[in-house]
Protein backbone atom coordinates (compact mmCIF):
# COMPACT_ATOMS: atom_id res chain seq x y z
CA UNK A 1 0.00 0.00 0.00
CA UNK A 2 1.50 3.27 -1.10
CA UNK A 3 1.83 6.08 1.43
CA UNK A 4 1.99 9.71 0.41
CA UNK A 5 4.15 12.10 2.39
CA UNK A 6 3.15 15.70 2.90
CA UNK A 7 5.46 18.67 2.74
CA UNK A 8 7.42 19.28 5.99
CA UNK A 9 8.76 22.73 6.72
CA UNK A 10 11.34 23.29 9.45
CA UNK A 11 11.71 26.85 10.69
CA UNK A 12 14.55 27.93 12.98
CA UNK A 13 13.98 31.18 14.82
CA UNK A 14 17.09 32.69 16.42
CA UNK A 15 16.97 34.50 19.73
CA UNK A 16 15.84 38.06 19.39
CA UNK A 17 17.57 41.16 20.70
CA UNK A 18 14.57 42.70 22.43
CA UNK A 19 14.32 40.46 25.47
CA UNK A 20 12.30 40.24 27.61
CA UNK A 21 9.38 39.89 25.20
CA UNK A 22 6.11 41.69 25.80
CA UNK A 23 2.88 42.05 23.86
CA UNK A 24 0.97 45.17 22.87
CA UNK A 25 -0.71 45.21 26.25
CA UNK A 26 2.63 45.38 28.08
CA UNK A 27 2.49 41.81 29.38
CA UNK A 28 5.69 39.76 29.51
CA UNK A 29 5.82 36.17 28.29
CA UNK A 30 8.26 33.27 28.45
CA UNK A 31 8.24 29.95 26.65
CA UNK A 32 7.14 26.93 28.66
CA UNK A 33 7.40 23.64 26.79
CA UNK A 34 5.39 23.85 23.59
CA UNK A 35 3.39 26.78 24.95
CA UNK A 36 4.03 30.09 26.69
CA UNK A 37 3.04 31.67 29.97
CA UNK A 38 2.75 35.17 31.31
CA UNK A 39 5.28 36.32 33.90
CA UNK A 40 3.73 38.08 36.88
CA UNK A 41 6.11 37.41 39.81
CA UNK A 42 8.32 40.38 40.57
CA UNK A 43 11.48 38.34 41.20
CA UNK A 44 11.09 36.50 37.88
CA UNK A 45 10.56 39.79 36.04
CA UNK A 46 13.70 41.16 37.66
CA UNK A 47 15.68 38.12 36.54
CA UNK A 48 14.36 38.49 32.98
CA UNK A 49 15.61 42.08 32.86
CA UNK A 50 18.85 40.98 34.47
CA UNK A 51 19.47 38.34 31.78
CA UNK A 52 18.82 40.95 29.12
CA UNK A 53 21.44 43.24 30.64
CA UNK A 54 18.85 45.90 31.44
CA UNK A 55 18.89 45.63 35.22
CA UNK A 56 21.52 44.71 37.81
CA UNK A 57 20.64 43.74 41.35
CA UNK A 58 23.72 45.33 42.86
CA UNK A 59 22.70 48.87 41.86
CA UNK A 60 19.06 48.66 42.94
CA UNK A 61 18.45 51.25 45.73
CA UNK A 62 17.83 49.75 49.17
CA UNK A 63 14.78 51.41 50.68
CA UNK A 64 15.34 53.02 54.06
CA UNK A 65 19.12 53.08 53.78
CA UNK A 66 21.31 56.18 53.75
CA UNK A 67 24.91 57.29 54.07
CA UNK A 68 24.42 57.26 57.86
CA UNK A 69 24.40 53.44 57.70
CA UNK A 70 27.93 53.30 56.32
CA UNK A 71 30.75 52.02 58.51
CA UNK A 72 32.76 55.21 58.18
CA UNK A 73 36.03 53.68 59.40
CA UNK A 74 35.93 50.81 56.92
CA UNK A 75 34.80 53.04 54.04
CA UNK A 76 37.42 55.70 54.75
CA UNK A 77 40.20 53.10 54.81
CA UNK A 78 38.96 51.60 51.53
CA UNK A 79 38.59 54.95 49.77
CA UNK A 80 42.03 56.19 50.78
CA UNK A 81 43.67 52.92 49.76
CA UNK A 82 41.99 52.80 46.36
CA UNK A 83 41.90 56.48 45.38
CA UNK A 84 44.87 57.82 47.30
CA UNK A 85 43.03 60.63 49.06
CA UNK A 86 40.42 61.25 51.69
CA UNK A 87 36.76 60.94 50.72
CA UNK A 88 36.03 64.48 51.96
CA UNK A 89 39.10 66.04 50.30
CA UNK A 90 36.99 67.93 47.73
CA UNK A 91 34.40 69.10 50.25
CA UNK A 92 31.73 66.82 48.84
CA UNK A 93 29.14 65.19 51.05
CA UNK A 94 29.34 61.46 51.71
CA UNK A 95 26.10 61.02 49.73
CA UNK A 96 27.75 62.61 46.71
CA UNK A 97 30.94 60.57 47.08
CA UNK A 98 28.96 57.33 47.26
CA UNK A 99 27.01 58.30 44.17
CA UNK A 100 30.20 59.18 42.30
CA UNK A 101 31.66 55.70 42.81
CA UNK A 102 28.40 53.85 42.13
CA UNK A 103 27.39 52.87 45.67
CA UNK A 104 24.32 55.07 46.00
CA UNK A 105 21.95 57.40 44.18
CA UNK A 106 22.54 60.49 46.30
CA UNK A 107 19.81 59.62 48.78
CA UNK A 108 19.87 55.86 49.40
CA UNK A 109 22.58 53.23 49.24
CA UNK A 110 22.31 50.59 46.58
CA UNK A 111 22.77 46.89 47.30
CA UNK A 112 26.52 46.99 46.57
CA UNK A 113 26.95 49.84 49.05
CA UNK A 114 24.96 48.01 51.72
CA UNK A 115 26.67 44.63 51.31
CA UNK A 116 30.18 46.10 51.19
CA UNK A 117 30.12 48.93 53.71
CA UNK A 118 26.94 49.07 55.83
CA UNK A 119 27.41 48.51 59.55
CA UNK A 120 24.57 45.98 59.66
CA UNK A 121 23.69 44.81 56.12
CA UNK A 122 21.24 42.15 57.31
CA UNK A 123 19.01 44.84 58.83
CA UNK A 124 18.06 45.62 55.24
CA UNK A 125 18.58 42.22 53.60
CA UNK A 126 18.28 39.47 56.23
CA UNK A 127 18.64 36.61 53.75
CA UNK A 128 21.94 37.79 52.31
CA UNK A 129 24.20 35.83 54.63
CA UNK A 130 25.90 32.42 54.80
CA UNK A 131 24.49 29.43 56.65
CA UNK A 132 27.28 27.00 57.46
CA UNK A 133 26.90 23.49 58.89
CA UNK A 134 29.40 20.67 59.40
CA UNK A 135 27.98 17.13 59.48
CA UNK A 136 29.65 13.96 60.78
CA UNK A 137 28.31 11.90 57.87
CA UNK A 138 27.58 12.29 54.17
CA UNK A 139 23.86 13.18 54.03
CA UNK A 140 22.06 16.49 54.44
CA UNK A 141 19.15 15.06 56.40
CA UNK A 142 21.44 13.91 59.24
CA UNK A 143 19.97 15.15 62.51
CA UNK A 144 23.46 15.40 64.05
CA UNK A 145 25.98 18.10 63.33
CA UNK A 146 29.51 18.92 64.46
CA UNK A 147 29.43 22.67 63.99
CA UNK A 148 27.08 25.36 62.68
CA UNK A 149 27.17 29.11 62.26
CA UNK A 150 24.96 31.82 60.75
CA UNK A 151 27.50 34.16 59.19
CA UNK A 152 26.34 37.74 58.69
CA UNK A 153 28.03 41.12 58.18
CA UNK A 154 29.51 42.68 55.06
CA UNK A 155 30.83 40.50 52.26
CA UNK A 156 34.46 40.81 53.44
CA UNK A 157 33.35 39.81 56.95
CA UNK A 158 31.31 36.92 55.62
CA UNK A 159 34.26 35.70 53.57
CA UNK A 160 36.65 35.76 56.53
CA UNK A 161 34.29 33.96 58.90
CA UNK A 162 33.11 31.39 56.34
CA UNK A 163 36.68 30.59 55.33
CA UNK A 164 37.58 30.13 59.00
CA UNK A 165 34.54 27.85 59.46
CA UNK A 166 35.59 25.61 56.58
CA UNK A 167 39.21 25.44 57.76
CA UNK A 168 38.35 24.52 61.33
CA UNK A 169 36.16 21.65 60.15
CA UNK A 170 38.73 20.12 57.81
CA UNK A 171 41.81 18.08 58.63
CA UNK A 172 45.36 19.34 58.48
CA UNK A 173 47.96 17.09 56.86
CA UNK A 174 51.40 17.19 58.41
CA UNK A 175 53.28 15.79 55.42
CA UNK A 176 56.99 16.61 55.57
CA UNK A 177 56.51 19.66 57.76
CA UNK A 178 57.86 19.99 61.28
CA UNK A 179 55.99 18.80 64.37
CA UNK A 180 55.14 22.30 65.56
CA UNK A 181 53.76 23.44 62.22
CA UNK A 182 50.02 23.61 61.64
CA UNK A 183 50.26 21.46 58.52
CA UNK A 184 48.54 21.85 55.18
CA UNK A 185 44.79 21.81 54.84
CA UNK A 186 43.52 18.59 53.26
CA UNK A 187 41.88 20.65 50.47
CA UNK A 188 44.05 23.35 48.88
CA UNK A 189 43.16 26.67 50.50
CA UNK A 190 43.42 28.50 47.17
CA UNK A 191 40.59 26.40 45.73
CA UNK A 192 38.26 27.00 48.70
CA UNK A 193 39.09 30.69 48.65
CA UNK A 194 38.23 31.09 44.98
CA UNK A 195 34.96 29.15 45.19
CA UNK A 196 33.79 31.05 48.27
CA UNK A 197 34.58 34.44 46.75
CA UNK A 198 32.79 33.50 43.55
CA UNK A 199 29.68 32.53 45.51
CA UNK A 200 29.61 35.87 47.31
CA UNK A 201 30.19 38.03 44.24
CA UNK A 202 28.35 36.19 41.47
CA UNK A 203 25.25 34.98 43.31
CA UNK A 204 21.81 36.15 42.17
CA UNK A 205 20.88 39.00 44.51
CA UNK A 206 17.36 39.11 43.09
CA UNK A 207 16.79 35.80 44.90
CA UNK A 208 16.11 36.18 48.62
CA UNK A 209 18.06 33.17 49.84
CA UNK A 210 21.28 32.54 51.74
CA UNK A 211 24.50 31.00 50.52
CA UNK A 212 25.04 27.59 52.11
CA UNK A 213 28.38 26.09 53.10
CA UNK A 214 28.07 22.41 53.99
CA UNK A 215 30.99 20.33 55.24
CA UNK A 216 30.43 16.57 55.01
CA UNK A 217 32.73 13.67 55.84
CA UNK A 218 33.55 13.21 52.14
CA UNK A 219 33.05 16.65 50.57
CA UNK A 220 32.50 20.38 50.96
CA UNK A 221 29.55 22.01 49.18
CA UNK A 222 29.24 25.73 48.47
CA UNK A 223 25.74 26.50 47.19
CA UNK A 224 24.85 29.96 45.88
CA UNK A 225 21.40 31.23 44.85
CA UNK A 226 20.91 31.64 41.11
CA UNK A 227 21.84 29.31 38.28
CA UNK A 228 24.37 30.33 35.64
CA UNK A 229 23.36 33.19 33.30
CA UNK A 230 22.04 32.13 29.89
CA UNK A 231 25.34 32.84 28.17
CA UNK A 232 27.30 30.45 30.42
CA UNK A 233 27.48 26.74 31.09
CA UNK A 234 29.75 24.56 33.21
CA UNK A 235 32.21 23.86 30.41
CA UNK A 236 32.50 27.58 29.70
CA UNK A 237 33.32 28.53 33.31
CA UNK A 238 35.86 25.70 33.49
CA UNK A 239 37.59 27.40 30.57
CA UNK A 240 37.55 30.80 32.25
CA UNK A 241 34.57 32.40 30.48
CA UNK A 242 32.82 34.88 32.77
CA UNK A 243 29.69 37.01 32.91
CA UNK A 244 29.49 39.82 35.45
CA UNK A 245 26.09 39.42 37.03
CA UNK A 246 26.90 42.18 39.55
CA UNK A 247 29.36 44.52 37.79
CA UNK A 248 29.43 47.31 40.38
CA UNK A 249 29.87 44.88 43.24
CA UNK A 250 32.61 43.13 41.28
CA UNK A 251 34.45 46.38 40.61
CA UNK A 252 34.76 47.19 44.31
CA UNK A 253 35.19 43.60 45.50
CA UNK A 254 38.46 43.38 43.58
CA UNK A 255 39.87 45.76 46.19
CA UNK A 256 38.29 44.11 49.24
CA UNK A 257 38.39 40.37 48.61
CA UNK A 258 40.97 37.96 47.12
CA UNK A 259 39.29 38.30 43.74
CA UNK A 260 40.78 39.33 40.41
CA UNK A 261 37.68 39.63 38.28
CA UNK A 262 39.24 38.13 35.14
CA UNK A 263 37.21 34.93 34.95
CA UNK A 264 40.19 32.92 36.17
CA UNK A 265 38.85 32.02 39.63
CA UNK A 266 37.37 28.66 38.68
CA UNK A 267 40.45 27.74 36.69
CA UNK A 268 42.71 28.62 39.63
CA UNK A 269 40.54 26.50 41.93
CA UNK A 270 40.95 23.53 39.58
CA UNK A 271 44.66 24.14 39.03
CA UNK A 272 45.24 24.24 42.80
CA UNK A 273 44.76 20.48 42.80
CA UNK A 274 41.25 20.23 44.22
CA UNK A 275 38.75 17.78 42.73
CA UNK A 276 35.69 19.94 42.06
CA UNK A 277 32.34 19.12 40.48
CA UNK A 278 29.75 21.72 39.49
CA UNK A 279 25.97 21.47 39.31
CA UNK A 280 23.96 24.18 37.57
CA UNK A 281 20.45 23.57 38.92
CA UNK A 282 18.17 25.62 36.67
CA UNK A 283 14.89 24.37 38.17
CA UNK A 284 16.10 24.93 41.72
CA UNK A 285 17.72 28.25 40.70
CA UNK A 286 21.03 27.53 42.41
CA UNK A 287 24.63 26.76 41.56
CA UNK A 288 26.58 24.19 43.53
CA UNK A 289 30.33 23.62 43.76
CA UNK A 290 31.29 20.29 45.33
CA UNK A 291 34.88 19.80 46.50
CA UNK A 292 35.81 16.23 47.33
CA UNK A 293 37.75 15.56 50.52
CA UNK A 294 40.66 13.10 50.28
CA UNK A 295 39.87 9.62 51.54
CA UNK A 296 41.65 8.89 54.79
CA UNK A 297 43.39 5.57 55.05
CA UNK A 298 42.14 3.42 57.89
CA UNK A 299 45.07 1.47 59.29
CA UNK A 300 44.11 -1.85 60.88
CA UNK A 301 46.55 -2.76 63.63
CA UNK A 302 48.24 -6.15 63.37
CA UNK A 303 47.00 -8.48 66.05
CA UNK A 304 49.42 -11.13 67.32
CA UNK A 305 47.58 -14.39 68.12
CA UNK A 306 47.98 -15.46 71.70
CA UNK A 307 47.79 -19.00 73.05
CA UNK A 308 45.29 -19.25 75.86
CA UNK A 309 44.52 -22.26 78.05
CA UNK A 310 41.37 -24.19 77.33
CA UNK A 311 38.53 -23.15 79.61
CA UNK A 312 35.07 -24.45 80.00
CA UNK A 313 32.04 -22.21 79.62
CA UNK A 314 31.62 -18.95 77.73
CA UNK A 315 33.92 -16.10 78.67
CA UNK A 316 32.69 -12.60 77.82
CA UNK A 317 35.30 -10.58 75.94
CA UNK A 318 36.65 -7.56 77.82
CA UNK A 319 35.15 -4.18 76.98
CA UNK A 320 37.74 -2.01 75.33
CA UNK A 321 38.19 1.44 76.89
CA UNK A 322 37.57 4.49 74.69
CA UNK A 323 40.45 5.25 72.39
CA UNK A 324 42.02 8.58 73.28
CA UNK A 325 44.43 10.09 70.76
CA UNK A 326 48.00 10.26 72.09
CA UNK A 327 48.27 13.84 73.26
CA UNK A 328 50.93 15.42 75.41
CA UNK A 329 49.86 16.65 78.87
CA UNK A 330 50.28 20.34 77.89
CA UNK A 331 47.94 19.84 74.93
CA UNK A 332 45.38 18.07 77.12
CA UNK A 333 45.55 20.92 79.63
CA UNK A 334 44.89 23.53 76.95
CA UNK A 335 42.00 21.48 75.51
CA UNK A 336 40.36 21.29 78.94
CA UNK A 337 40.75 25.01 79.65
CA UNK A 338 39.28 26.06 76.31
CA UNK A 339 36.50 23.52 76.74
CA UNK A 340 35.42 25.23 79.95
CA UNK A 341 35.79 28.88 78.95
CA UNK A 342 35.34 28.88 75.16
CA UNK A 343 37.71 31.50 73.72
CA UNK A 344 40.83 32.79 75.45
CA UNK A 345 43.65 35.11 74.54
CA UNK A 346 47.35 34.46 75.11
CA UNK A 347 47.54 36.24 78.47
CA UNK A 348 44.31 34.64 79.70
CA UNK A 349 45.57 31.14 78.90
CA UNK A 350 48.89 31.78 80.68
CA UNK A 351 47.03 33.05 83.74
CA UNK A 352 44.77 30.01 83.92
CA UNK A 353 47.58 27.51 83.30
CA UNK A 354 50.04 29.49 85.47
CA UNK A 355 52.60 29.82 82.68
CA UNK A 356 54.94 32.81 82.73
CA UNK A 357 56.87 32.29 79.51
CA UNK A 358 55.05 33.18 76.26
CA UNK A 359 57.44 31.01 74.23
CA UNK A 360 56.71 28.04 76.50
CA UNK A 361 52.98 28.46 75.92
CA UNK A 362 53.49 28.77 72.18
CA UNK A 363 55.88 25.84 71.73
CA UNK A 364 54.46 23.24 74.14
CA UNK A 365 50.76 24.10 74.26
CA UNK A 366 49.44 26.12 71.33
CA UNK A 367 51.45 24.91 68.32
CA UNK A 368 51.04 21.16 69.00
CA UNK A 369 47.31 21.70 69.62
CA UNK A 370 46.90 23.54 66.34
CA UNK A 371 49.06 21.01 64.50
CA UNK A 372 46.72 18.28 65.69
CA UNK A 373 43.72 20.20 64.39
CA UNK A 374 42.21 20.56 67.90
CA UNK A 375 42.67 24.32 68.43
CA UNK A 376 42.35 27.25 66.03
CA UNK A 377 42.78 31.01 65.99
CA UNK A 378 39.72 33.23 66.03
CA UNK A 379 41.45 35.62 63.60
CA UNK A 380 43.47 33.25 61.38
CA UNK A 381 44.34 35.92 58.81
CA UNK A 382 46.07 38.07 61.47
CA UNK A 383 48.11 35.71 63.67
CA UNK A 384 49.81 38.56 65.53
CA UNK A 385 46.68 40.59 66.22
CA UNK A 386 46.34 41.84 69.80
CA UNK A 387 42.71 40.69 69.61
CA UNK A 388 43.77 37.13 68.78
CA UNK A 389 42.15 34.34 70.76
CA UNK A 390 42.10 30.56 70.59
CA UNK A 391 39.18 28.12 70.62
CA UNK A 392 38.46 24.43 70.11
CA UNK A 393 37.72 23.06 66.65
CA UNK A 394 35.09 20.38 66.06
CA UNK A 395 37.84 17.78 66.43
CA UNK A 396 38.94 19.47 69.64
CA UNK A 397 35.47 19.18 71.11
CA UNK A 398 35.43 15.46 70.29
CA UNK A 399 38.82 15.08 71.95
CA UNK A 400 37.57 16.99 75.01
CA UNK A 401 34.69 14.54 75.42
CA UNK A 402 37.13 11.62 75.32
CA UNK A 403 39.51 13.26 77.78
CA UNK A 404 36.71 13.87 80.30
CA UNK A 405 35.29 10.34 80.16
Amino acid sequence: MATSLGLVIVVTVPDGHAKPYQDNSGRFWVKQGADKRQVTAREELQRLFQRAGLLFADVVPVAGSSAADIDSKAFTAYFEKRYGRRADADGQSLDQVLQNIGLGDGAELNLAGVMLFAERPQRFRPAFMIKAVAFPGTVLHDTRYLDSEDIDGTLPEQFTRAFAFIKRNLRHVQGDQGFNSLGRLEIPEAALEELLVNALIHRDYFTSASIRVLVFADRVEIISPGHLPDSLNIEAIRCGVTNRRNPTLTDHAVQLLPYRGLGSGIRRALEAGAEVDFDDDVRGNQFRAVVKRPVTQQVTPQVTPQVTPQVTGQVAPPVAPPVIPPVAPPVAALIRVLGVVGELGNAEIRARLQIKDRADLRDRFVRPSMAGGWVEMTIPDKPSSRMQKYRLTAAGRVLLEQLTQ
